[in-house]
């Protein structure tokens, strides 16, 4: 699934495509990608036709784009979520149809078109409206995704609050590091790259991490995440393009995800790959020794 290094690029060329153009036509190729607004593929699209886009906006790993109607802002928004294979493309108008094709959308001015093509389905587009803030009343947020904790890359991330609600939390550090209510974007290979660059287990509990080491954690994943952000990503397949179709290559980069079996590029001991959440985690044996387990007093 796409992560904020992803999100991000994809954001990022949008910006610099859509902002300031109008919406001419919109056509919804298949319904699944719009399930999440309700009133459906109509109502989408008779809302959208005639509407501005502002900016683009992004909150993990959530993007919107904030509408204007007649050079006023509409308090309208469409989000887009990627899901697990989604994508955002800009393409020329008289371009083939991609096979996944979902959602077109044409504009005024007759330049490139916006396409959202996901082959799994998981992903979608929606309108929803935008809505205050809960810890900043002049800042507004799609109301779908309001409930988000920022991410780090954001200004106005909060590093003490972090690692206050961070330090009550028996969980381990990495079920943390993925709890979109804590810190958002942080995904599974972002994860493991933050603890292997901090020398952390991921099962090392959130309240065991003195605040000192916690600020350690949080600078690494900002490391990690601007250097994919500069690699464009990490792409694994062509399932994860930017919106010109160009895949990222942070893959060349990772330390340790997806590294089962190769040296460690600090100490050079075997990578272990073990089991989370359904899916797997990467790390040094030595560089991130485990937690010593409790045991009970002998019976």
């Amino acid at each position: 699934m796409p992560e904020l290094p992803e999100v991000e690029t994809v954001r990022d060329g949008l910006a610099r495509w859509v902002t300031g153009r109008t919406v001419a036509t919109v056509e919804v190729r298949h319904p699944r990608a719009i399930r999440r607004h309700l009133p459906g593929a109509d109502d989408f699209a008779a809302r959208l036709v005639g509407t501005t886009v502002r900016a683009v906006s992004r909150r993990g790993k959530y993007l919107w784009l904030p509408l204007e109607a007649d050079g006023v802002a509409s308090g309208d928004c469409l989000v887009g979520h990627l899901g697990m294979s989604g994508q955002l493309l800009m393409q020329p108008a008289d371009a083939p149809d991609e096979k996944h094709l979902h959602v077109r959308v044409r504009f005024a001015d007759d330049g490139p078109e916006l396409r959202f093509v996901d082959q799994r389905t998981f992903g979608g587009l929606l309108l929803d409206r935008l809505v205050p803030t809960t810890d900043r009343p002049d800042e507004h947020l799609p109301a779908q995704i309001a409930h988000i904790a920022r991410d780090p890359l954001d200004p106005r991330f909060d590093d003490r609050l972090f690692t206050a609600r961070l330090r009550t939390k028996r969980t381990a550090i990495k079920r943390a590091l993925l709890d979109q209510t804590l810190v958002s974007g942080i995904g599974n290979i972002y994860a493991d790259e933050s603890l292997w660059r901090a020398r952390l287990h991921g099962e090392r509990a959130g309240q065991a991490l003195t605040r000192p080491r916690v600020g350690d954690l949080l600078a690494h994943v900002r490391a990690v995440l601007g250097d994919a952000i500069r690699a464009g990503g990490t792409s694994f397949d062509a399932l994860y393009v930017n919106v010109n179709g160009q895949s990222g290559y942070f893959d060349r980069s990772l330390n340790v995800y997806g590294q089962e079996g190769r040296p460690c590029p600090r100490c050079g001991t075997p990578v272990r790959r073990s089991s989370f959440m359904n899916r797997s985690s990467f790390f040094c044996p030595r560089c991130q020794p485990a937690p010593r387990r409790r045991t009970g007093p002998a019976s």
